[in-house]
């Protein structure tokens, strides 16, 4: 074997330049693969990071138009939700759904504590609306049951709101004003919002009392269970959608009526775009990679025809075909796996440069902030699999140049010259 190798770096250091240049080709693709499957890693993560950060079992209900004519009522009929969508979800589909609540909103809101102010909106809410919407509590407590029940005028401030109005004092249990009503501060939540604009938070029913809602509601949210398929969560959606109807008079194929949003379906939906895109992503790469085993193979086919003379002279002396099989291919194996390795140190390389440099870069997206491209490098099963392919690849890009050095006629070798 020392002999076979000793005898492989002769050859590539006789043509320094030639296997450098073809090395390079190799050294390329598997830098190109390894870099775009880093890329995809960091899409899919950032997709898995920002979905994670929310409950994926709720079914959030929002208002529609109608697009078709039902029961003497004519299309463009905007269905307005109310209290009764929200008790027939409580009390019709008890087997899919552990919580159910409703949020209402009002604008153009200022709050004001002494001399200090801010203008956002409110969040009227249920309790499942910190679940739903992956909320932190920093401090004291969300809206509870008996906040619902009472109506109370309690209110839970995002952390940038608090600190602009108590500066110098402690929150908890303080009053502010909303115009002519005051609330009394029960908790102070963080999640992804950036700024004050975040929402303060009051219980559902003070809101709609307060500023004289009647029964509307903007949104129905829900935690669910047992849907953990899409035809599970497909059934649901179409039950759902017919007793909303009924309540409504609108007809239950029409899509437009409600809109129904499952985090888990979609969930699902954007994986299998992420997987698909993966695929997308394997396939350029391997592309990219061939380009240099179609050059490795060549340079194979350059050196069988230059050392044909030798070839028949070894076959002369009594050397086997398959000795000379495995002289080439141990030599385009050893072009591969070499420069191959090169450029996947390099891809390796750049994906943690790429992760160091853009992995915690955020955006802000209203009142959200996202973080992109997270964690964008490659795991030890993607290093694995490239040195396979490497391997097979190497092989590949010297079994033809093989077989026409094993097929090698010792007289037509020897007259060649």
């Amino acid at each position: 074997m020392r002999d076979l190798l000793q005898e492989i770096g002769n050859s590539l250091s006789q043509n320094k330049l030639r296997t450098s240049l073809t090395g390079f080709a190799v050294a390329w693709g598997i830098f190109m693969l390894i870099v775009l499957l880093g890329a995809g890693n960091g899409i899919v993560h950032t997709f898995q990071a920002n979905m994670n950060t929310n409950a994926l079992n709720t079914v959030s209900v929002y208002p529609g138009v109608t697009t078709t004519a039902y029961k003497g009522y004519q299309e463009g009929r905007y269905i307005q939700l109310d209290n009764r969508d929200l008790e027939a979800t409580e009390d019709d589909f008890q087997e899919n759904i552990l919580s159910a609540g409703a949020m209402l909103t009002q604008g153009g809101i200022t709050l004001s504590y002494g001399a200090e102010y801010v203008s956002l909106r409110l969040n009227g809410v249920h309790p499942n609306y910190a679940l739903i919407n992956a909320l932190k509590i920093d401090k004291g407590r969300f809206i509870n049951t008996l906040d619902i029940r009472e109506r109370r005028k309690a209110i839970v401030l995002h952390k940038k709101t608090a600190e602009i109005l108590f500066k110098h004092t402690e929150p908890l249990g303080q009053f502010i004003k909303a115009g002519d009503v005051v609330y009394q501060v029960v908790g102070i939540y963080n999640d992804q919002g950036n700024d004050q604009s975040s929402p303060a938070i009051i219980p559902f029913t003070t809101l709609q009392l307060i500023y004289n809602r009647g029964d509307k509601l903007n949104v129905i949210m829900t935690t669910t269970q047992g849907l953990e398929t899409e035809e599970k969560s497909d059934a649901f959606e179409k039950n759902y959608r017919r007793a909303l109807a009924g309540i409504h008079s609108f007809d239950p194929e029409d899509q437009s009526a409600i809109y129904i949003s499952n985090r888990f379906t979609q969930y699902q939906q954007v994986m299998t775009a992420m997987n698909l895109l993966r695929l997308s992503l394997w396939i350029i790469g391997i592309f990219t990679l061939l380009s240099g085993i179609v050059g490795v193979s060549n340079i194979m086919f350059i050196t069988v025809k230059e050392r044909t003379h030798e070839f028949g002279i070894r076959k002369a002396l009594g050397a086997k075909p398959r000795s000379i099989y495995k002289l080439i291919v141990v030599e385009s194996i050893a072009i591969t796996t070499l420069f191959g390795y090169i450029g996947m140190l390099c891809g390796v390389a750049a994906t943690e440069w790429i992760d160091k440099t853009y992995g915690s870069t955020t955006i802000s997206i209203g009142d959200d902030s996202a973080t992109l491209f997270v964690n964008p490098t490659v795991d030890m099963s993607i290093a694995i699999g490239a040195t396979v392919l490497l391997i097979v690849a190497g092989i590949l890009a010297g079994l033809f140049p093989a077989r026409k050095a094993a097929n090698v006629r010792p007289i037509e070798a020897l007259n060649a010259r």
